[in-house]
């Protein structure tokens, strides 16, 4: 069922995107999440964005990518599904409570998104582990992903003993919270730090008073993608519209 909210939201974004389509473009890669299909990216370089029109966007399903803001146009394959939850609704389930059991040991802390040496050898032990192409760094990632001039973004670390084990780049707004990435020690898997992270994310928006938690794509048969689905009820982005699954 749609709401007043997105009714709003897509009047609105249609109105932008009349003035911002044409500086879009079209980039057509190998699947970055491994899928046997050409990816196809419909996006645009920005500057600074308002609150707003950063809302727009991610309403009408649009990811962050450093400065640029895209969707995807794949002719040959539509799995990435944009999914988003809303965390006053949100009912934790066994395993995504026991998973906050596991890590109730963790101190966590919100800081700025820099390229400190902890979080630099972390996020590259992670990527090695998870995601070793050649050009998988943690620099890359952070200088070509993570940091950005658009929007507000913060970084949650989640630490052990005043070990660092998990990172979470996320964007903040008045009434928005999007997830960017998790990256986490590769020796910690057993902890499920990933559906710690989102429970964690979950609160933060319950004690700002967020009443949207983008979480990226839901990709069915991606292991690192499809854990989400499990967050209920959620929201898909689905010919243009949010769907809810309970």
């Amino acid at each position: 069922m749609t709401t007043d909210y997105d009714i709003t939201c897509a009047a609105e974004f249609a109105a932008l995107q009349n003035r911002v389509d044409r500086y879009f473009v079209e980039l057509n890669t190998e699947c970055p999440y491994g899928l046997p299909y050409m990816a196809s990216f419909h996006q645009a370089m920005f500057g600074p964005l308002t609150d707003r029109a950063m809302e727009l966007f991610l309403a009408a399903g649009y990811r962050r990518n450093g400065n640029c803001l895209y969707n995807m146009r794949c002719a040959q394959c539509s799995a990435c599904i944009p999914i988003r939850l809303r965390p006053e609704k949100f009912k934790s389930n066994r395993n995504q409570r026991r998973a906050a059991k596991k890590n109730s040991d963790l101190s966590v802390r919100v800081t700025p998104v820099d390229m400190d040496h902890d979080n630099m050898a972390l996020c590259d032990r992670f990527l090695q582990a998870r995601y070793p192409q050649e050009h998988n760094t943690a620099e890359g990632y952070y200088g070509g992903f993570f940091c950005n001039t658009i929007v507000d973004s913060v970084r949650i670390e989640f630490s052990c003993k005043d070990k660092l084990i998990g990172g979470s780049v996320i964007d903040l707004g008045g009434n928005w919270m999007n997830a960017v990435y998790f990256y986490f020690d590769p020796d910690e898997s057993a902890r499920s730090l990933g559906t710690f992270n989102i429970l964690t994310l979950v609160e933060m928006c319950l004690d700002y008073g967020i009443d949207y938690l983008y979480l990226g794509y839901l990709i069915k048969g991606v292991d690192a993608m499809c854990y989400k689905e499990h967050f209920r009820p959620h929201e898909l982005f689905i010919n243009g519209r949010w769907v809810e699954s309970a």
